[in-house]
């Protein structure tokens, strides 16, 4: 890979931090078994006394990368061990989750994101434990006909949750650390982090429903409500951990002679089933998070709080971002701030092989991040500002034309003055016009 090309990412990332998107970032990039990029970037908050980013050390709250990290990774094991089957009605490990069409929802319907139940719910105003939670989840009435449409649900993932616990007969997060992360070294990927490790957690919301600043404890309030343990959010992890985790899925569902899961399985959820999505990953459709360039067989996943990883097996590559971007950000448009240099983080990897089938790549004349489109100036304002450069643009002309016909005009200088100030007068006043409205 080209260090010059790599050195991309830099400006990317730290441009981000200028603009007021995120106060710091983690960053790894691994390549045929090795990380070429792993580095740093800014603080853990906006405040001279908040500490400096470290790949190998700074914890995010990693929001829905819980999903794949965690919850899709315990129902492939699972499903390797022959201990369930896609597809399976859910109602036959979890007995409550019954009634009309819910008894024609299968395993692999929850994965496609296509079970028929909906984006979610308020489980933090409607429940006061955990336990209300959970029932609240299962007992939430399908908005869609199972398996006809697409609806992204945490609900869905939380139900997957559940599923792990009812077949394994432990809770999710024992289960992820007996089986995934304690065998790969994962130090410090962990739902519901000790107390102790606050020094190296960086920062979520500050003024969240909760009422007190979040360091350490999951962001997303319905996780929080399932007490802290979720199947679509609640794991924090550092880069350099999900590192370990992209190479194992890089090779095939092995890491250091330690098997998580068969290859066969590691093809198969990673496989795109329904659109865009696999079970429980998403794949690369050439655009958003995953850039321009990574491979057909790509696939990843992105977390709310300015999280993703993105796994590219054609080119043995992978590529980590970790951001607090809901802490305080100072941009207008965080969420574009991140979508940009998610898409550039990945495009500055892939622009980086130099030993492609196809060649290097020719770089663009500037990336997303350079042109910082929408970031911090609301699309009203970028309106009114085309709007008058075409109103002036009109002004000028109607002068042009004003001017040709008094040149033209038999009429008196006298009445030719008057006419063209009048017109100037009238062409000013619709300008003006124009741009109040903008």
């Amino acid at each position: 890979m080209s260090a010059a090309r790599l050195a991309t990412i830099d400006r990317v990332i730290e441009r981000g931090i200028r603009a007021g998107g995120y106060p710091g970032a983690a960053v790894v990039v691994g390549r045929k078994g090795a990380a070429v990029w792993e580095k740093g970037f800014g603080r853990l908050g906006w405040t001279g006394d908040d500490g400096s980013v470290v790949a190998e050390r700074t914890i995010y709250d990693l929001a829905s990368l819980t999903k794949v990290v965690g919850t899709t990774t315990a129902v492939m094991i699972l499903f390797d061990e022959g201990k369930l089957r896609l597809d399976d009605p859910v109602v036959k490990y979890i007995p409550e989750f019954t009634g009309g069409a819910k008894d024609q929802v299968t395993v692999r319907m929850l994965l496609e994101h296509r079970s028929g139940l909906p984006a979610g719910r308020d489980l933090w105003r409607l429940t006061q434990t955990p336990e209300e939670a959970r029932a609240a989840v299962i007992s939430t009435p399908l908005f869609a006909p199972p398996g006809q449409y697409f609806e992204y649900s945490d609900l869905g993932a939380d139900m997957l949750g559940f599923l792990v616990e009812a077949v394994s007969g432990q809770k999710l997060d024992q289960f992820l650390d007996q089986r995934v992360f304690t065998p790969l070294g994962m130090t410090d990927t962990h739902f519901r982090p000790d107390v102790s490790l606050r020094g190296r957690i960086a920062p979520t919301e500050l003024t969240p429903p909760r009422g007190y600043p979040l360091r350490g404890e999951v962001h997303d309030e319905n996780a929080y409500a399932l007490g802290g343990v979720a199947g679509h959010a609640g794991l924090f992890s550092t880069a350099s951990d999900l590192a370990v985790f992209a190479q194992m899925m890089l090779n095939g569902g092995t890491y250091n002679g330690t098997r998580i899961v068969a290859d066969s399985t590691v093809k198969l959820f990673t496989r795109r089933a329904a659109g865009t999505r696999a079970l429980g990953w998403d794949t690369c459709g050439g655009h958003g998070s995953c850039g321009s360039y990574l491979s057909e067989t790509a696939y990843g996943h992105t977390g709310f709080t300015g999280t993703s990883l993105w796994i590219d097996p054609d080119r043995e590559m992978f590529v980590v971002l970790l951001t607090n971007r809901v802490h305080a950000a100072r941009a207008r448009r965080p969420a574009k701030v991140i979508a940009d240099v998610r898409a550039d983080l990945a495009d500055a990897a892939c622009l980086a092989v130099t030993d492609s089938r196809d060649g290097v790549l020719e770089m663009p004349n500037s990336f997303r991040a350079d042109r910082a489109v929408g970031w911090n100036r609301p699309e009203r304002a970028a309106r009114r500002s085309r709007h008058g450069k075409s109103s002036a643009r009109a002004s000028h002309s109607k002068s042009s034309r004003a001017k040709a016909s008094k040149a033209k005009s038999s009429k008196s200088k006298v009445s030719a003055k008057s006419s063209h100030a009048s017109s100037g007068k009238t062409s000013a006043k619709k300008s003006s016009s124009k741009k109040s409205k903008g």
